[in-house]
């Protein structure tokens, strides 16, 4: 018996079919195909009813995942265990992270790291929503938390904290002026992300003010999308500062009320309930503490448990 087929063909009920788990895993389809064909020829039993478009499971096939499924996640529990108390950084780390820190802060880490480690290979998928970890099998899901965690099962390891600033483009400030107060900004359109409340901006005098966002011009969840249009100079984003150094640097934005301070950015590196971390997920998030130490615009905060 091929235990391996068993573990195959729950994957590729996990992501919802042959082609996804083909993405997911990067094995072939065909080798998925031929493994759940294996499993099934050895039952003598039906699993999976294939369709052009979508895969149903069979009564038998159902009952035979919900059975299996739980088996094969202890033993990856397990062997995560076994590899954290041996200290080896190896395997897959499974990462989810939003755009803005994926690129510019998770992924050169992630390289960093597959350079010093041959034998680790690190998968990052982009997902600005909030997901369990669990549920979706992620060593570290990054994510901006402004509202309570959708599971008692995840706990908050650390969070990173990156500045924020405004920016825009030179030809919306040379068609609508250059803002020199928080209302003068106020007249300008704004660029905002679909769960942005209220900008809080700190004046220099230490009050704190808070800017509607009600009436954006462009929402989006991306925040490369939202870079695009403040580059077009369809308004004002207020976005991190590594994110638009860059653009900055070449004259393409300029830096909006310099001398007021906008609420950061705290990201937090949410993890699985596990009595041992795996040396991988340590590891990264050691680097990326250090990543974070090696430039004024990110700043990293263990959390205690």
């Amino acid at each position: 018996m091929d235990w391996r087929d068993w573990e195959l063909f729950c994957e590729v009920v996990e992501h919802g079919g042959f082609s996804a788990a083909t993405r997911a895993l990067g094995h072939p389809k065909s080798s998925l195909s031929a493994a759940v064909q294996r499993l099934e020829g050895h039952l003598g039993l039906r699993l999976i009813e294939r369709t052009t478009r979508h895969l149903r499971l069979t009564d038998e096939g159902n009952t035979i995942y919900r059975r299996i499924k739980p088996l094969f996640s202890a033993l990856h529990d397990t062997q995560s265990e076994a590899l954290a108390m041996s200290g080896a950084v190896v395997g897959t780390l499974r990462i989810k992270s939003p755009y803005e820190f994926g690129a510019h802060h998770a992924g050169p880490v992630a390289c960093e790291l597959m350079e010093r480690y041959p034998d680790l290979t690190i998968r990052i998928d982009v997902e600005h929503e909030i997901i369990n970890p669990i549920a979706e099998n992620y060593d570290i899901v990054f994510a901006m938390l402004e509202a309570p965690l959708p599971s008692t099962d995840i706990v908050i390891r650390r969070v990173f904290t990156l500045e924020r600033g405004l920016f825009a483009a030179p030809s919306l400030l040379e068609r609508l002026g250059k803002p020199q107060t928080l209302e003068d900004l106020g007249q300008l359109p704004l660029l905002a992300g679909p769960g942005d409340k209220a900008w809080a901006i700190t004046t220099p005098g230490g009050k704190t003010e808070h800017l509607g966002v009600e009436r954006a011009k462009l929402v989006s969840s991306n925040a490369h999308i939202r870079l695009q249009a403040a580059l077009a100079g369809l308004g004002v984003v207020r976005v991190t500062s590594s994110f638009t150094r860059a653009a900055v640097e070449a004259g393409s934005l300029t830096p909006l009320l310099p001398d007021h301070v906008c609420e950061p950015l705290s990201v937090h590196a949410l993890l699985p309930t596990r009595q041992f971390v795996p040396a991988k997920v340590r590891c990264f998030l050691d680097a990326l503490e250090t990543h974070a130490h090696g430039g004024a615009a990110m700043v990293a905060e263990p959390l205690p448990g």
